[in-house]
């Protein structure tokens, strides 16, 4: 018997990532310096303050029971006000707001506790992989929604014109719609004039709205991205998802939180009830410490992605590589250039590991509709970043013509094969 007998695992296709990593681990043993812009893990220490409630927490040893899987009371209570203080929206801690295990598991197990067979889910293309996946786990049909094309940024007439097809040409009527603002992979970021038509269209249609703001706090230009939230309407068909991951450099502590919609709430927290028992208390303990403490190191994390991404902008122009400046996340969308576009996402991310030891995230990975990028995450500091960049433009130089000759399939072949043979 074999795993890919299985129903669900069946309906999972080959994880693309696990190519390139695979390679960056062969490369790693063999002695390369491979610098990693592929996974938004960040390499920050968590700080000092943060560090300390959790080992303050954790000498006590009531903290080692178990723990409430809606989340602790006060861990609730900072969370709202901090919804009050960033987007001046009022969240009942007891009802609309629950303490998630990261937003990645609370998006999944929402998609389990809401979604029957035979559903249809409208998402953005390209997204996030758990945006899809989560409901394709539990038994959803996936309608994608193609965003940015050719380089352009999702303008809310073009959007609505999508949403407003895909919701006439499915059967069944969508159940839920997933929004990713500021998004991965694709950096993009948009203002609360977007939300509002989205917002009436999905109550007049019966469809919720799932939003992922996971970099709320991870912005450059001044302009602080809004929650959907703030559209009083929006509380009677969203749930909105954050997390700590990002903003505290905490991604391993594994915090999260959704608010919103009380019938979400309430239908997240009754699966949770089976699953879990909620994050260990020590960590929820911190994590309330983070919430109610000095807000500068929040400020300190944003300087340093800006300056990270000034850096890597810069040189990557330099380079000769001309990729959008983010306006928010750790991110940058980065189109494959002109001369290795007949390579593919994958492909490409591949002769960059080979040749130029950078590591990126082929944007196949994120749909279809990615396959013209990549995905370069903010995540060495900004030596290693410059050093990215020239090793980039090293590699640009020494591919000047066999990219270029590499048009027509047999000189393609031959040069993938010339690649292969140097690794």
């Amino acid at each position: 018997m074999s795993n890919t007998e299985f129903h669900r695992i069946k309906r999972l296709p080959p994880y693309v990532f696990a190519e390139v990593n695979a390679m960056k681990a062969r490369a790693r043993a063999n002695g390369a310096d491979i610098i990693d812009l592929g996974m938004g893990n960040p390499d920050q220490a968590t700080p000092q303050h943060i560090v300390d409630k959790l080992v303050e927490a954790v000498r006590d040893p009531k903290t080692h029971r178990y723990s409430n899987s809606r989340g602790i009371p006060g861990l609730r209570k900072a969370h709202a006000a901090y919804y009050k203080r960033r987007f001046n929206v009022d969240i009942d801690p007891e009802t609309e707001t629950i303490v998630t295990i990261g937003s990645k598991e609370g998006l999944a197990n929402l998609a389990q506790a809401i979604t029957s067979p035979g559903d249809t889910i409208l998402v953005p293309n390209p997204s996030y992989p758990i945006h899809p996946f989560g409901f394709i786990l539990a038994g959803a049909s996936v309608r994608h929604l193609p965003v940015g094309q050719n380089g352009a940024a999702t303008d809310i007439d073009s959007f609505m014109t999508t949403l407003e097809r895909a919701v006439r040409h499915s059967v069944p009527k969508p159940l839920a719609l997933v929004l990713n603002y500021p998004s991965n992979p694709t950096a993009e970021v948009v203002g609360l004039d977007f939300y509002r038509p989205i917002v009436e269209f999905c109550r007049k249609n019966g469809i919720y709205i799932l939003s992922d703001l996971a970099y709320a706090e991870i912005f450059f230009d001044g302009v602080p991205p809004p929650s959907i939230l703030e559209i009083p309407e929006a509380r009677e068909i969203a749930v909105e998802f954050t997390s700590m991951s990002k903003t505290y450099s905490m991604a391993g502590w594994r915090i999260g939180f959704a608010s919103g919609n009380k019938a979400l709430i309430t239908a997240l927290a009754r699966i949770k009830s089976y699953l879990d028992y909620g994050a260990f208390t020590p960590i929820q303990v911190a994590a309330t410490a983070a919430l109610n403490g000095p807000q500068d190191c929040v400020q300190q994390v944003r300087d340093m992605y800006r300056q990270r991404r000034d850096v890597m902008i810069e040189g990557l122009a330099a380079a000769g590589w001309e990729v959008p400046s983010p306006a928010a996340s750790m991110f940058a969308w980065a189109p494959i250039p002109p001369q290795f576009a007949h390579l593919g996402s994958l492909e490409f991310s591949k002769l960059l590991l080979q040749q130029a030891e950078v590591a990126v995230a082929p944007g196949i990975g994120f749909g279809e509709y990615g396959d013209g990028h990549v995905r370069l995450a903010m995540v060495e500091n900004v030596h290693r970043i410059r050093q990215a960049t020239r090793n980039i433009k090293d590699f640009f130089r020494s591919n000047a013509g066999g990219a270029a000759a590499a048009k027509d399939p047999a000189a393609r072949a031959e040069l993938l094969d010339s690649e292969k043979a140097k690794a």
